[in-house]
């Protein structure tokens, strides 16, 4: 009953806006808007390494050589799972609501590491505390960025530093660097992840509603629908000198790539630095999308011509990019929203090496994709499972963790 709960809700989410609270204000909140960000140039490009083993193919896979392990549980709707790369081990498990949770030695510890429950609007499905990104230097700087849904609802992106001690966040030093206003409560997107650029990628739905009214998705002059890329080094932000739209008149130079319906979870593959991008559907099909290393961005996925590799409305533009894989509502495997994962780079399960794995919200499903060795994408469903997939997670040796919005967190393991 709880899960034919959940879907429903998601299915009304997607029809209509739903009302917003207004819990207390935001800490910072009573900052005026952020100046004119700052054109910072390029970073020297990063270079994939050399001897990145060819991937597995999902078809050769054997999912039954595996199984999951419990590696944190009783939390109050984790949505993702992260480390902070200062090599401590510790995995950084955010929950909707407004915690952040640490688990340490393989203990869930019962201080949260950040608490703002209070300025955080989870009333609605697709709302609340939804992204945390460490610095690159987060070993030197103490440095975090988050994610959240303020009062209004509206799209909060705050950096904070850790205090003295290094299992709790200093509340005190928030400084809010981008807010966007969202029109309706769903479509949030909500990531952050650093490139292997250095610069902060942040990854936000089209505003929601039903088909992007506002047009936000093919508008570079609206940051919804967009993937942005910024360089937080700077204050309040920079924009690195090689984005694609930094010259073009009429568009937003913060963008890195657009056409996107609601970006739920992206990742760069540790080893290659390909961005593997899950886009959820609207009424029929949900996709994965794919941007190389070498792209120097301005892609255009496709929303809302487009929905996964089939027309949505209006006639679509040339030089769209497609999907590299797709699954329908209607078939045997489908669900109801896509949840991206990790390209499995870890040391124990070798027979996943390569492999990108996403999953499903409603079926819970888990699948893998990846090139075949004649370089086309192949994409195999591997296991049924029966979690609510909100996200995945990887540690500091890439090994990869399911998160179940239920309140547990499990480790993908060798039998």
């Amino acid at each position: 009953m709880k899960r034919l709960i959940i879907f429903l809700s998601l299915l009304i989410f997607s029809c209509a806006p739903a009302s917003l609270l207004n819990p207390t204000i935001s800490p910072a909140s009573t900052e005026t808007s952020p100046p004119e960000p700052t054109v910072t140039a390029p970073e020297p490009p990063t270079v994939a390494p050399t001897g990145v083993p060819s991937p597995t193919t999902p078809g050769d896979v054997n999912p039954d050589a595996y199984t999951f392990k419990p590696i944190a549980v009783g939390l109050h709707q984790p949505v993702y799972l992260t480390h902070a790369g200062d090599g401590s081990g510790r995995l950084f498990i955010v929950e909707q609501p407004g915690r952040i949770s640490i688990v340490q030695d393989g203990e869930l510890r019962l201080d949260p590491f950040l608490d703002i429950r209070e300025i955080v609007n989870d009333e609605s499905t697709e709302q609340g505390f939804l992204g945390l990104a460490f610095s690159p230097d987060y070993a030197s700087n103490g440095h975090f960025f988050i994610h959240y849904s303020d009062a209004n609802g509206d799209t909060t992106i705050v950096r904070y530093a850790v205090s003295s001690d290094p299992n709790l966040a200093d509340p005190a030093s928030a400084k809010i660097i981008l807010q966007v206003d969202q029109p309706y409560a769903n479509h949030n997107g909500g990531d952050l992840v650093f490139g292997p650029d250095g610069y902060l990628y942040i990854g936000l739905g089209d505003g929601g509603s039903q088909g992007d009214p506002h047009g936000n998705s093919q508008n570079l002059n609206a940051l919804l629908g967009k993937m942005l890329r910024i360089d937080v080094n700077q204050a309040p932000y920079g924009i690195p000198s090689d984005n694609p739209f930094i010259n073009r008149a009429g568009a937003r130079p913060e963008v890195w790539a657009y056409g996107f319906r609601n970006p739920w979870r992206y990742a760069f593959d540790r080893a290659t630095g390909d961005l593997y991008i899950a886009d959820v559907g609207g009424n029929a099909y949900e996709e994965v999308n794919f941007q190389p290393a070498n792209s120097g961005g301005g892609e255009n996925y496709g929303w809302n011509f487009m929905e996964g590799l089939h027309p949505y409305r209006g006639q679509a533009p040339e030089g769209l990019t497609m999907p590299i894989a797709e699954y329908s509502h209607d078939d045997d495997e489908g669900g109801c929203s896509i949840t991206g994962g990790y390209v499995y780079r870890g040391p124990s399960l070798p027979g996943l090496t390569g492999v990108y794995l996403f999953g499903d919200y409603c079926s819970g499903i888990i699948w893998g994709v990846s090139h075949t060795a004649e370089g086309e994408w192949q994409k195999a469903s591997l296991w049924q499972t029966d979690y609510n997939i909100s996200s995945f997670g990887e540690d500091e040796a890439g090994e990869v963790y399911v998160v179940d919005h239920g309140g547990e967190v499990l480790q993908i393991v060798s039998k």
